[in-house]
């Protein structure tokens, strides 16, 4: 297969990490809609010729992109889109939409971790809202188990702030090293907008409802 880069809008691969860079936007495969890379999917071939996520787009060699969709990423599957794509037999796991889903939510507890051990992120309801009042707050985690009223009481006479609402007070505890956190705020710059970004593929690709809440107003991203 000829390694040279290829647009986008040529060719549903990309031409290795190299070309990825400097390109703007991918293509679906499926839908072939295109859109920015952070907002997209790409998936990979390992060497044994086993189709993988590649949720931060590293691994070596040519990728395949798809539309953050739970149902995207199935019909691909099911009909043999990767294998045309990649013009290859392939082994496609039959479990690939729930391993995406998994490795997104991984990878915002880490985000949410990193955040918090560079200083870049604190719990608790008073020092968020002193945060706010800063105007340091980049992004705002409230439980998905939180109350509502706890939430709007949180966020009244804030600006426009972009408010998660996937993380359980469980896992945001465990961060954080204490029995319950429920209120997060991550200073503004590059890993509040990475955390967003993740939150929007993980809501495309989630099977659970009750971590994906349908009334997306109020800021909530």
């Amino acid at each position: 297969m000829n390694e040279e880069y290829v647009p986008e809008h040529d060719s549903p691969l990309d031409g290795g990490l190299e070309a990825e860079a400097k390109a703007t936007h991918r293509r679906c495969i499926v839908t072939r809609t295109e859109g920015l890379p952070a907002e997209m999917v790409r998936f990979a071939i390992s060497p044994a010729g086993v189709l993988v996520p590649d949720l931060d787009a590293r691994l070596p060699g040519r990728g395949i992109w798809l539309s953050a969709r739970r149902d995207v990423i199935e019909q691909a599957r099911i009909r043999g889109a990767f294998a045309r794509a990649a013009r290859m037999q392939l082994q496609v796991p039959d479990d690939l939409p729930t391993q995406v889903e998994a490795g997104l939510l991984r990878r915002m507890i880490e985000i949410v971790g990193l955040a918090r051990r560079a200083g870049q992120a604190v719990s608790g309801f008073v020092k968020v809202r002193e945060w706010m009042a800063q105007h340091r707050v980049g992004a705002i985690v409230h439980a998905l188990d939180g109350s509502r009223e706890e939430r709007d009481r949180l966020l009244s006479g804030g600006r426009d702030i972009p408010v998660i609402e996937t993380l359980t007070s469980v896992e945001l505890a465990r961060i954080f090293g204490r029995e319950r956190v429920v209120n997060v705020a991550l200073a503004a710059g590059g890993l509040a907008t990475r955390l967003c970004n993740e939150n929007k593929r993980f809501a495309g690709v989630s099977q659970d409802s009750s971590r994906v809440l349908p009334d997306l107003s109020g800021g909530r991203v």
